[in-house]
């Protein structure tokens, strides 16, 4: 059972979103809140697999929620809820630590399809708009004064894969660039996760261009 928390300053969305979660057998909502006070709490006092967590809300925002959330070291995962793709605020939760975001508008079944993909810690929720966003809001990512040695632990194929996940890619895609199997892209993906101290490919992600490692496409 996957136990999800539903944060929302909107008592429908929240009603909506709980109807779909209460329809399948393997999810749980065990709470609610309106705003990201309340859900830090919550978070505290119930330990939900899954937070879905909304950005804009009163008292506490979802991106300051998210922090406190990954800062207390629960082992919750949070999943942003945003009314577009390319949102700012959305950038700055999953630099806070969250494991993804999706549309509030999206489907039922890739809302629920999202929450089980970050409860079992893969995170690759819509990585090719989390790459949009990534390079997107880039440029408000601080300039390192001095070299980054973060990434010095990663091998040069540990880099290569490193490189392809922060663009989006799945195992397999990146098994075939690279000519590898994907079971070895798999362990690759794991190594570098362990040796950065990541909890998912989407921190991967940020990590990457946080470094420079990959820059923001001037074309795009």
């Amino acid at each position: 059972m996957t136990t999800v928390l539903l944060v929302d300053d909107e008592p429908l969305v929240r009603v909506g979103f709980g109807m779909v979660l209460d329809s399948q057998p393997d999810l749980e909502v065990v709470g609610q809140a309106g705003d990201g006070a309340a859900a830090v709490s919550l978070a505290r006092q119930l330990l939900p697999d899954v937070v879905l967590m909304d950005v804009r809300m009163p008292v506490l925002d979802g991106v300051a929620a998210t922090a406190q959330i990954v800062a207390a070291g629960l082992a919750s995962r949070v999943l942003v809820l945003t009314t577009f793709d390319l949102d700012e605020h959305a950038f700055a939760a999953l630099r806070a630590g969250a494991s993804g975001f999706l549309l509030k508008n999206t489907e039922p079944g890739d809302l629920l399809a999202a929450i089980r993909t970050v409860a079992a810690g893969d995170a690759v929720v819509s990585p090719r708009i989390t790459r949009r966003l990534l390079e997107t809001f880039a440029g408000q990512l601080p300039d390192p004064g001095a070299r980054d040695t973060r990434l010095d632990a990663l091998t040069d194929r540990e880099r290569e894969v490193l490189v392809h996940v922060a663009g989006g890619h799945s195992n397999a895609e990146i098994a075939a660039d690279l000519v590898l199997s994907e079971l070895t892209v798999k362990t690759h993906v794991g190594r570098i996760l362990g040796k950065l101290g990541l909890r998912d490919r989407t921190q991967a992600a940020v990590l990457a261009y946080e470094t420079r490692l990959v820059r923001p496409d001037p074309g795009r």
